[in-house]
């Protein structure tokens, strides 16, 4: 196994990887060690006790962040007519039908997120190879499926955050940058968690939230205190 290199040997000092810190205590080591070159981005991990194989332990949704994620979206929205323009005024990067499609399949994946009306679901649907391995895939569940293009357009750029469980039990998500405050990182890291407790599919068994960390695109990962995080009785259950 390779031996860390100085920068990370340094950000790991006076760090204790077993120990489960307090949530703003967690932030204010994890900003102070965020020492990169650019604005590095301040990531939220979740085990949870799902295995996601079954269709019933399925952990999906979005939340929109308070703080937003300081991060620049790119936003695709397959739309025709009315509801193209519509998009357009709301501030879509790329807008189009067959010829979006046809630039899809060809390779040309310019956007972060992907929205759809629902009558252009036939068309996105051949697009599925392309763009479900990705997680830029349409779908109703987290609002990119929907008429109302402009709010959906709106929420995307404003700091809407999708997330799903990997193969793992493993529920991710960039959260904010090293340069917010650390009480706005706090407020996201709780809007987040608790969306993602709202989720608890039925089919779960036993403790949901089995274990938190926080971590910087560059810096080491923390252990978060569940009590910490989540207000009166943990939703972890």
């Amino acid at each position: 196994m390779a031996k860390p290199g100085k920068r990370i040997r340094k950000a790991r000092e006076g760090l204790d990887r077993n120990k489960f810190y307090p949530v703003d205590e967690a932030v204010k080591l994890i900003k102070s060690r965020a020492a990169a070159k650019f604005d590095e981005t301040v990531e939220v991990a979740m085990n949870l006790g799902v295995d996601p194989r079954h269709a019933d332990q399925m952990v999906r949704g979005v939340v929109s962040l308070p703080n937003g994620t300081g991060r620049t979206v790119r936003v695709a929205v397959f739309a025709r007519g009315a509801k193209a323009e519509e998009a357009q005024t709301a501030g879509a990067d790329v807008v189009g039908a067959e010829d979006l499609v046809e630039k899809v399949q060809g390779g040309q994946i310019d956007f972060d997120r992907c929205i759809a009306t629902p009558d252009m679901m036939g068309l996105v649907g051949r697009l599925g190879k392309v763009l479900g391995p990705r997680g830029l895939m349409p779908n109703p569940r987290v609002g990119t499926v929907t008429m109302d293009v402009a709010a959906a357009v709106k929420a995307a750029k404003g700091g809407a955050v999708e997330f799903r469980v990997e193969k793992a039990g493993i529920v991710q998500a960039g959260i904010g940058k090293a340069s917010f405050s650390e009480d706005k990182l706090v407020e996201n890291i709780r809007a987040f968690a608790d969306a993602v407790a709202k989720a608890k599919p039925a089919g779960a068994k036993g403790t949901f939230i089995q274990k938190m960390s926080v971590s910087s695109t560059m810096g080491p990962g923390l252990k978060l205190e569940p009590s910490t995080i989540f207000t009166g009785t943990t939703p972890a259950h």
